[in-house]
């Protein structure tokens, strides 16, 4: 009785791990960027630079961006810091918007606005971050195949397998949401875009940034992952030894 309410739990926590790892992985909210400039120029707007693109940056409205593990999509529209998630909201966009590959260029590195040293080790981070993140999104896929091939079978061996890779997806992907944070909150790179813009746009140059709901999905995934993988163990251990 004891053993099949844990299997049931295990398998909640399972699924729900692979949901919200899923979801964070597909949704391309991992930061929500708004920036805002004075035209410098009396014509009412200015060009603004988006990596290689350009886009018009008018005089009543900002750049807001949304970034996630494909894309980095940006729109011109007004904005205010405390609507900026209902802003870049699936439903609430503009049709017109400019979206690039975000595989290995983060927000808000770029040619532009960093050192060839930056932009390389930029990048060099970028990519063990995009690394990690596929590996415990492959990770997750795998302990819920094992979980399903041991159902039927009863099989420890099966049990420990899902459960390991659970807790591999679950480490992997904690070093994704603690490798997202150092870039965003430690590391000098919004500085020196920052520094940047205000030194070639205007002194008043603003930048707000916010995690959005793809980066919230991330840590409620990796509860549920390292809680069913350690379930899991548990029970391929109790099959063992009955």
């Amino acid at each position: 009785m004891k053993l099949n309410v844990a299997l049931f739990f295990a398998g909640l926590f399972g699924a729900m791990a692979v949901v919200f790892i899923l979801l964070s992985f597909g949704t391309d909210y991992w930061l929500l960027a708004s920036e805002s400039c004075p035209p410098p120029s009396d014509d009412g707007h200015t060009a603004e630079e988006l990596g290689d693109m350009s886009v018009q940056n008018y005089t009543d409205g900002a750049i807001s961006y949304h970034e996630g593990f494909f894309w980095r999509c940006s729109f011109v529209g007004n904005v205010q810091e405390d609507d900026l998630q209902w802003t870049l909201w699936f439903t609430n966009q503009p049709h017109l918007k400019v979206c690039m590959h975000a595989y290995l260029f983060p927000f808000p590195v770029s040619q532009h606005t960093h050192n060839a040293t930056a932009y390389e080790s930029a990048i060099i981070y970028r990519g063990f971050w995009s690394i990690f993140m596929l590996i415990g999104v492959a990770a997750a896929l795998l302990a819920g195949f094992f979980i399903i091939c041991a159902a039927p079978f009863a099989s420890h061996c099966l049990y420990k397998t899902g459960g390991g890779f659970f807790l591999a997806s679950g480490f992997f992907l904690l070093c994704v949401v603690v490798m997202y944070v150092l870039w965003i909150e430690v590391l000098d790179v919004v500085d020196i875009y920052v520094n940047y813009r205000r030194s070639t746009m205007c002194s008043d140059f603003q930048l707000t940034l916010n995690y959005g709901l793809s980066f919230i999905f991330a840590p409620i995934g990796i509860f549920f992952s390292l809680l069913a993988g350690l379930l899991f163990l548990l029970i391929g251990r109790t099959i063992k030894n009955h």
